[in-house]
């Protein structure tokens, strides 16, 4: 896995997604989501960025933000340069080719009412990519590119194991011709075997197409076998972000800590210390004040029952969100600036 030094070509501003849930008989939102709060990023053309973070956390939410299939509450995500909001529904169609998703649910996000061959083409006709005959030679294309064989095309959904219907949804979204691509839990409901498999094509894919993807998972070893920088994601908010060796061999947030102990490891010797976070996640319609992970944390501060941390980048192009451990700049003495102890318990 080489990493990428070109410019950016995802960005996201101050991203913010509020939800309602129920409205008064004044027509008055009762409650508030809070799924995105104020998120910055810039995903680099060629890259994958792998977001980690519990079921809740807004991982996914970012991901269709960042594709505009949910409108943002407040701020804007810009694509190779070019505002979303500011585009025409005409523009927008235009720039879908662009931008596609491979779905979590390899069962659910295929019709079982048609046929592969239906499936895969729909795009190409939508966008007029090809027309007659060349779409079913395209489609032969995109299944064998994928590990699959161009007779596939006249099956149903329901034929296929899990991985081979991911593998679908996989050539669905490069039917188009896309740069970039949102990957929302993939391999989360295969076979541990069938993951692997899953990991490998998807990074051959990036080889060969020069895709750059947007890799959402709760699970930290898939990240780290396929991601160039990893972002922790916690109630809404990025809490730490880096390049995968530098999160993985020197993380600071204790909720990365947290994740990373839960991780297998058959080396007893390189094993760190289980770190067992106390209590549940905060409500994300009521978020605790200051820091939204002090409630769990062992080494919170009274600063970080008031005041919220802000994202700050320290050396190596790691930041991270927390007034305790933040990243030590490049003008400081390595991480002895401040180091990170121990995990209690």
């Amino acid at each position: 896995m080489s990493d990428s030094t070109s410019g950016p070509l995802v960005e996201a501003r101050g991203l913010v997604k509020h939800f309602t849930v129920g409205r008064s008989l004044l027509g008055r939102p009762r409650e508030v989501v809070h799924a995105v709060e104020n998120v910055d990023l810039a995903i680099r053309t060629g890259e994958t960025l792998g977001v980690v973070g519990e079921s809740g956390c807004g991982k996914s939410t970012l991901g269709r933000l960042l594709l505009r299939l949910i409108e943002p509450t407040f701020g804007e995500v810009l694509f190779d340069g070019k505002r979303l909001a500011a585009l025409s529904a005409r523009e927008l169609r235009s720039l879908r080719r662009e931008m596609q998703i491979v779905f979590q649910d390899p069962y659910g996000s295929l019709d079982p009412r048609m046929r592969v061959g239906a499936i895969v083409a729909e795009g190409i006709e939508i966008h007029r990519i090809a027309r007659g005959r060349r779409v079913r030679e395209k489609v032969a294309e995109l299944l064998h590119e994928v590990g699959l064989r161009a007779e596939h095309a006249d099956r149903y959904p329901h034929e296929f194991s899990g991985g081979q219907r991911q593998r679908i949804g996989i050539a669905r979204a490069l039917a188009v011709g896309p740069r970039f691509l949102v990957c929302d839990e993939p391999v989360s409901a295969l076979d541990v075997s069938v993951q692997a498999q899953v990991i490998n094509l998807l990074q051959d894919l990036q080889e060969k197409l020069g895709l750059t993807y947007f890799f959402v998972a709760h699970d930290l070893r898939v990240v780290a076998h396929l991601s160039h920088r990893i972002a922790i994601m916690y109630l809404g908010r990025i809490v730490e972000l880096g390049p995968r060796d530098e999160i993985l061999s020197r993380p600071r947030h204790p909720y990365t800590r947290a994740l990373l102990s839960a991780v297998p490891n058959p080396d007893p010797e390189g094993r760190p210390q289980r770190v067992i976070l106390e209590g549940d996640v905060p409500s994300p319609i009521a978020p605790p004040p200051g820091c939204a992970f002090h409630p769990r944390c062992a080494y919170a501060e009274e600063r970080c029952r008031v005041e919220r941390p802000e994202l700050i980048e320290g050396g190596r192009g790691h930041a991270v969100a927390c007034h305790v451990f933040p990243v030590p700049t490049n003008g400081a003495q390595g991480d002895e600036a401040r180091a990170v102890p121990p995990a209690r318990g």
